[in-house]
């Protein structure tokens, strides 16, 4: 956890959530909330838009939000175009100024630069958190049941070129165990290629069973290597006056999970 950064938080009056996590002090990191923005109706109001929002009819206040995100950035964040895949891109000082124009199509990012803030959007998809040990790079990926199943969390490691068990990670506010009702398609997406992912399902009923994002994630960290994994304590559809959810209201606002090196 940033002490600091928690404490402007607090000072703000905002709910939002610095990671409990082990990375070191130079590693930064926190998720936004729907509380403290400007929208109104079913995105009020953190609402912080697609990738590239030009085109939102609520463009003001996703404006507006992001200029409140800002005031407790480096930098404005990367946002990236996310298709629910596998792709990860490398940022530094290079690409930095085009990626921040055009987002890029991708689900996970990482930097070794300071100052460059990495952020994904989520309403009840899987954000998780990377960091070595060192502090020297992190990363941040967008792991909806498809892009886990497709390995966006193996890719993650993979672009961060460090040891798995040197990386510490934390899965950020997700639709929980008891609230992701899943059918056949998702079940066999885990299951047909690993069968202790059918530990993370629990029956429901005839071809229905509720999944568990943050059970799935850990296993295949831990698969992947990591020894270090916090966080997986939140459920965004059980709480709507604090996170916005997709299956909640499909027309939902997005909250950002956000990473950067001091």
């Amino acid at each position: 956890m940033t002490p600091l950064l928690a404490q402007r938080l607090a000072g703000a009056g905002l709910d939002w959530i610095v990671p409990d996590w082990t990375a070191p002090t130079t590693v930064h990191a926190m998720s936004t909330t729907r509380n403290g923005g400007a929208a109104t109706g079913a995105r009020a109001t953190l609402d912080l838009g697609g990738a590239t929002p030009a085109q939102d009819v609520h463009l003001d206040a996703v404006l507006e939000n992001r200029r409140r995100l800002a005031a407790f950035l480096p930098a404005a964040p990367i946002w990236l175009s996310q298709v629910h895949g596998a792709d990860v891109v490398a940022i530094d000082k290079g690409n930095v100024a085009a990626l921040t124009s055009l987002p890029p199509y991708a689900d996970a990012a990482v930097t070794r630069a300071p100052g460059i803030v990495l952020g994904v959007r989520t309403a009840d998809c899987l954000p998780v958190l990377f960091a070595d040990r060192a502090g020297a790079v992190v990363g941040a990926a967008h792991a909806g049941w498809r892009g886990l199943s497709n390995g966006v969390l193996e890719a993650t490691l993979r672009a961060m070129h460090v040891p798995p068990d040197d990386i510490v990670t934390w899965l950020g506010p997700a639709i929980g165990p008891q609230k992701f009702e899943v059918g056949a398609d998702v079940y066999a997406a885990f299951c047909s290629a690993d069968a202790d992912a059918a530990r993370s399902f629990a029956p429901l009923r005839d071809g229905k069973w509720l999944g568990d994002l943050y059970a799935l994630a850990r296993l295949r960290l831990q698969r992947a290597g990591v020894t270090d994994i916090k966080g997986g304590d939140f459920c965004t559809l059980s709480e709507p006056g604090r996170f916005f959810s997709y299956r909640g209201n499909k027309d939902t606002g997005r909250m950002a999970t956000l990473v950067w090196l001091a």
